[in-house]
Parts: C-alpha cells; structure tokens; sequence
C-alpha cells in the first residue's frame, strides 16, 4: 500500500522525502502507523530489491481495496477537502499530503532501482586436465580427497631455487603449501626438520599441520618435526633458545596497555594530556618506523605529531632498555640483529632451514624481509606464495614491492600464477578482476572461476547510513527466516566507525551477530564524549564522568578537575557553575568559561541534532576540533565523528531520550564485544575489510561505497598530492571485500554520508 496514517495525518509515500524513511521505520515499530481504512497496524517495509511501501499487519485485502479505490476515485476531493472532512470513515489532513499530479503522470516513490554490476565477461567452462597428471602420488593425493589442478601441481614439484607463487584469491594456496611440504618429506625424502613454513598467523599455522594430518605416507612424528608457524613464534624462540634471560617472556610488553603506559609516562614529560593525544595512533607510528629498522635517530618528522611521537619513540626505547624490557616489534628486530651479527650461528641456521616457504608474502615487512633473506642464502631455495592484488597493511609497514620485486632480487626465479578461483561464482569473480585491474602497480593475471550462476553482484542505494542498516537488516531477517544459516553472511566496512547503526540495529533484533573489533563503541570515541558531555552536564551539572570528559574540549588541564570538586564544595555550588570559579588562568579564558556556563540550560530543550549543533556553534567544540580533535589520526576525524553523531541523533526526540539510548548502546557494545569468544552457534559477522581477509562467507554485504568512504578520504587527499600509492591500496581492499562472497554480493552506495551528498565509489563508476 502507498498510503497510511503516520502519527494521525494521512501520508502518501510518493509524497514523503527519502529523509525520512528511517524515521518511518522507526515509528511503524512503536505502533505510530495505522490503515486509513479500519485504523490497524501497519508496518512500513524497505528491503534491497524492491521500492519501500506499507504493509497491513493482518493482511487485509479489503483494505487494500478499499483505500486504492479511495485514491483513484477521491484523488481530487482530497486535495481540495477542507480540515475537517471525513471520508471512507478518516479524518483527512489540513495539508495536501496526496500528490497534486494529474493521474496521466502517477507521483513516484523517491526510490532509486538496485543495479546489476555490469563489468561481467561471459563465463568459460572449465576444462578438466587433472587427468593428464600420472604421477603416483599425485594419484595418492587424489584418491584421498586433495586434487589439485595442473598449476597448484606443477608449484607442488618445484621444490629447488626460489619460487614466487602467484595465487589469486580462493585459488587454493593452502592446498598447495601442506601438499608441497608432503611432497618434499614423501617423494623427496627431504627430513621434516629441514623445512621451515612461515605463516602470518597462529590459526593458519594450526590449519596447516591439521591438514597435513590427513596426507597419503606422513607420519604423525614427522609432522611433528616441522617447523610451522607465525614470524614472532619462530623468530622469538631462536632469540629465547640463545638468550633465555634476556629474552625471558617475564620481560615482553604483551598488552598494549603496557606500552601506552611507558609512552604516556613519556608524554608528561611534553605536556601531553593523556585525554587528548592519540597515543594509540603514536604506538602504531613507532611500530611502523621500527619494522622498516628506523631508528630514531633516522626519523624526520613531517609535523608536530611526529615530531611528539619521535620524542616519545627515544625515551620508549631507552626505558625498555633500561628495564630490559621488550615488545613483539623488538622480537623481529633482535632476531634479524642477532642473525647480522652472529655468522657461525647464522650458517647453522641456514643449513637447518635448507627449504623455506612464506605465506602471504604480499604482507611482508622491510625486517620480516630481510630475516628471510638472510636465512634462505645460499642456497636460495626459498618459496614465497601471495597475491600482490591483496597487499593491504601497509600501516604495519607491509609493502607489495617485495612480491612486485621478488623476481628482480632472485633472477632464477620461476614463477607459477594460481588463476583459478575455486571460492566464488564467475560474476564475483569477472566483476571483482575488473575492478583490481585499473591498479598500475601488480602482476598482470586473470583469474576464472569454476562455478557459475543466475546470481549478479547487485549495487543499492539507501538514503543514508541509517537506512542502509536498516534494509541490510531486513535483507538478513527475510533470508535467515527462509532458511538460510546466520553464519552464511558477512557485512564488511572500511573502518570501525562504520558499523554504528548496523549494530544498532541488530541489537534490537533476535538476530545472533559478533563485531570482529576491539575497543569502546562509537559512543565513547574522544570527540564524541566530548559533546555527549555536554549534554549531560545540562541535565546533571554535577555529572563527574562528564565533567572530566568535557574539560578538554575547554582547553583545561585534566587537574582543574580536583579544583572544580573543591570550589564545589566550599561555594555550595555545581561543577558546571564551578567553571566560573577558577582562578590562575588567562583572562580570555575566564570570559570564555562565563559565556559558555548559561548556555548548558539551553541544551535540554533542544532536540539532539540541534543540541549537536549549538554545541559546535555556540560553545566552543569548533575551536577545539580545529586546535586538537584531529591529531595524529588522518583516518578517523573528530569533525567525522559530529557529523556522524548528528546523523545518529536526528532520529531522537529529545536530549534526555538520547542520552538514555546511547547509554543502552554503550552497555550492549560492551556485552557483545566481551562474550564474542564464548559465543557458540551461528552468528551474522560484522568485521572490517582487513579483518575479513583470508575468510569467506556465501553472501557479503559491502556498505559506505563512496568516495571518502572507500576510498578513504586519506587516500583522496593523497591522490591529489600525486601519490597514488593509498589509492592502489584502497581498491586492492575493495577487491579483497568482494572476493570474500561465495554465492552472491550486494555493495551499498548510500546517496547521503555524514549529513552531506555522497558519490558513488570510482572503484564502482
């Protein structure tokens, strides 16, 4: 149905902007709509496929009837009824909410068709020549389950000198590096404890020798023997074998509270308020310049955050020293150090790892590289299996010139290209190759997928972010209620930030889900507490959480606090008045402070979004986004976070409401975040891209497809310096996203981000 009763007045849906859909939404939940014709519920529908529109609870087909013969017939008594008339039993509105055009030309909902990718060639069969193989264990292999293809075979037999496997996504490449381990220790009667197989992960390296469990002629002890793991597992018990004291596990930073309590200790000593610096984003920093072996005497820093965070990076460096004290960075770089140094050791070592083999070479680090490296001379039989398409760490200091390079460092090397995508439908496959082959920096390859179907990765268009919740949401409710498991689907996102109304929406469903993230809810990011701060001082002004979170945002010491405690106290009065009361600070200061204290009883009156904005405007929260809310994070932005606030507030009513509703939010995001690893059965995962890597699920959703979104506005910016390095690397994740999908793909390009008109994605253009 077209029209209903929303809050007691009539609407027609041709007639309502796409603004308010989610509002809508929202009210037909909490019983706010009713058929114009016997005055039951009705629901307000949104879903991927098809336009929005009403849906009578008790699927009353008399009204339906009754209220379309009402339209056809009444349309232009209801656009000249006065107030009071009633027809077909309802009060008609005083406005004209029936569209006045003529009924040659009908009005048209504000709903934009989904599209179907079309960059899709036409779909090749797969011809199978697995039978040309006669080798004998190939045919072991086979009969037990382990078939491979004649290249995923031929990087199998190729056991000597360096080896760059090129292995596109879902072509198999762990298949390849359990059975190419079997077959040096089975056909090759190479000992096991000559082989070494980096992973990058700790899971992986369990996968593999699980697998390898289940291989023709290998023996459990043999298994045993070889040397599978992470580069911090292998590498860090080499340094403890040697060095056990200095190297003990007592000494390692293993939380990351740890060493933001060495760097915060540090920050005093600049004046850093622990509120305010990101030194979350200093560590990762630190990190970066460490695993490309950067000293800090080697650092030039850009800008004055840098320039903090090389101050903290030396004394970081010298306490841990000083302590004996080391952290997972350090591992890799006492190792490759103690390696360079020790050449009798390093010639022992490199005949025990006569064969090494490293995954996800794409992913690799200057140390990483160069351990490796160190290692595998002279012999140089050194495997290395990635795909330079997926190189997407390069905050961690992964670099894909090492893949790029490989066969310019290692001359010899042969080369064999894993094309065929053994995970996912041709469409996913043709539509995702078109997308990663406008990056300039890779290895040609094209790659072909084995299955095909009716299915088409389809492109859709919510409003905004909120609607784009909610029809993913419904989407999700409609298919698992047909049948389908909660763990077939994935919904991806650029950054965390991103997954605010997805999980807000889902909490208030039946529906089970776990958010792959660590960290506090979007509720309790920096800026965001700032101005919820605000909001709660005007309600409680002695609210001490709120008091602490504000002083900030007022360019105060985080120690005025215990002032303000105290001058509360001693002149009877609230914190917020207290303000008013300090004393030893600069006059401007003091003027400010009495401008702003009257205007937090101006707040509760304001609705949410308004209340955003007089914050902002009127009470100072610009100048503080200007001096300090951004710095040292170009990916998440404080003035980010207000309009993204501003976007979650505009469906609330009332400050009070809100503030009551981010609280319920808050407390859920904990409970969920914490009992993700006990949580059993099937569950909808919510992840970023990055995270999602190395997975697969039948159905993904990829939501925020703009341009600032993803691409990343950071990657924009750098593009238009003439560095289109960030920009390779955002659509590299966009490719890793669509791969991810199995069965079918369904990418989101909502018309509105942040409050502002958004443009669809030039990786989808």
């Amino acid at each position: 149905m077209e029209v209903a009763f929303w809050n007691e007045r009539l609407v027609q849906l041709a007639n309502i902007d796409a603004s308010q859909y989610q509002q809508l939404y929202r009210d037909s939940k909490r019983g706010r709509l009713t058929c114009p014709h016997c005055g039951e519920k009705m629901s307000f529908s949104v879903s991927i496929q098809h336009p929005p529109h009403f849906v009578h609870v008790a699927d009353d087909e008399e009204c339906e009837t009754a209220v379309t013969s009402l339209l056809d017939k009444k349309k232009e008594e209801l656009i000249s009824s006065s107030p009071n008339k009633t027809t077909v039993g309802f009060r008609l509105p005083d406005r004209r909410t029936i569209s006045s055009q003529s009924s040659t030309k009908p009005a048209e909902i504000n709903w934009k068709k989904p599209e179907i990718v079309c960059r899709i060639s036409n779909f090749q069969e797969q011809n199978d020549t697995t039978g040309e193989i006669s080798h004998t264990y190939y045919q072991e292999l086979s009969q037990e389950g382990f078939k491979l293809d004649p290249y995923q075979w031929e990087a199998v037999t190729t056991t000597e000198g360096p080896l760059l496997i090129l292995a596109g996504a879902g072509s198999g490449k762990t298949r390849v590096l359990t059975a190419r381990a079997a077959y040096m220790m089975t056909e090759k009667q190479i000992p096991s404890n000559r082989l070494l197989l980096v992973t990058f992960t700790a899971k992986a390296a369990r996968e593999m020798k699980e697998r390898m469990l289940q291989y023709p002629n290998l023996k459990p002890s043999e298994i045993r023997q070889l040397l599978v793991g992470t580069f911090h597992s292998i590498f860090y018990k080499m340094l403890l074998h040697h060095d056990p004291n200095r190297w003990h596990q007592d000494r390692l930073l293993k939380w990351e509270w740890q060493k933001e309590r060495i760097a915060k200790q540090v920050g005093r000593e600049l004046g850093l308020e622990e509120k305010e610096f990101a030194y979350d984003q200093a560590l990762t920093q630190i990190g970066w310049w460490k695993n490309n072996l950067i000293i800090p005497d080697q650092v030039e820093p850009k800008d004055i955050f840098e320039e903090r965070t090389l101050h903290i990076y030396k004394h970081y460096e010298e306490i841990k020293e000083k302590e004996q004290l080391f952290d997972f960075d350090d591992m890799l770089i006492g190792c490759y150090y103690f390696l360079s140094e020790n050449r009798n050791l390093l010639e022992k070592y490199q005949e025990r790892f006569s064969y090494i083999s490293v995954d996800e070479f794409q992913d690799i680090n200057k140390v990483q590289y160069q351990i490796v490296q160190l290692l595998a001379q002279p012999q140089n039989n050194l495997c290395v299996v990635g795909d330079d398409d997926q190189s997407i760490y390069s905050f961690r200091g992964s670099n894909p010139s090492y893949i790029l390079n490989f066969k310019k460092e290692y001359p010899a090397t042969k080369t064999v290209i894993l094309a065929k995508n053994y995970r996912s439908v041709h469409s996913i496959v043709s539509s995702a190759s078109y997308v990663i082959s406008k990056n300039k920096h890779r290895y040609d390859k094209q790659l072909s997928a084995l299955s095909n179907s009716d299915f088409m990765p389809l492109v859709f268009f919510p409003f905004d972010e909120e609607l784009e919740a909610t029809i993913i949401v419904e989407d999700l409710k409609e298919r698992i209620a047909q049948g389908a498991s909660p763990s077939d689907f994935a919904i991806l996102y650029r950054t965390n930030v991103s997954t605010r109304a997805l999980f807000e929406r889902l909490v208030h469903t039946s529906l089970p889900f776990i958010v792959e993230q660590e960290g506090d809810s979007f509720y309790q990011r920096k800026t965001v507490r700032k101005i919820l701060a605000y909001m709660q001082l005007s309600i409680n002004p002695n609210h001490t959480d709120a008091m602490s979170d504000l002083i900030g945002a007022l360019f105060l010491k985080q120690d005025v606090l215990r002032d303000l405690k105290a001058l509360s106290i001693i002149e009877d009065c609230s914190l917020v008045e207290a303000l008013t009361k300090l004393t030893q600070l600069p006059a401007f200061q003091l003027k400010k402070l009495k401008t702003i204290v009257p205007l937090f009883s101006k707040i509760p009156s304001l609705k949410p979004v308004d209340a955003i904005d007089f914050i902002e405007k009127e009470m100072g929260l610009t100048d503080y986004l200007k001096k300090q809310g951004n710095e040292g994070n170009a990916m998440d932005k404080g003035s980010d976070d207000v309009r993204d606030l501003r976007v979650a507030a505009q469906s609330h009513p009332s400050v009070p409401e809100f503030l009551e509703y981010v609280d319920h939010i808050i407390h859920k995001h904990k409970e969920i975040v914490s009992n993700k690893n006990t949580m059993t059965g099937e569950a909808i995962q919510l992840m970023t891209i990055h995270r999602s890597k190395g997975l697969e699920f039948k159905q993904v959703y990829v939501i925020g497809a703009v341009d600032g979104g993803l691409p990343h506005d950071y990657a924009l910016d750098a593009w238009r310096d003439g560095n289109d390095e960030p920009m390779e690397e955002e659509r590299r994740l966009m490719y890793v996203a669509m791969t991810r999908a199995k069965e079918a793909l369904y990418i989101s390009v909502p018309s509105m981000r942040r409050g502002k008109k958004a443009i669809r994605s030039r990786f989808l253009r």
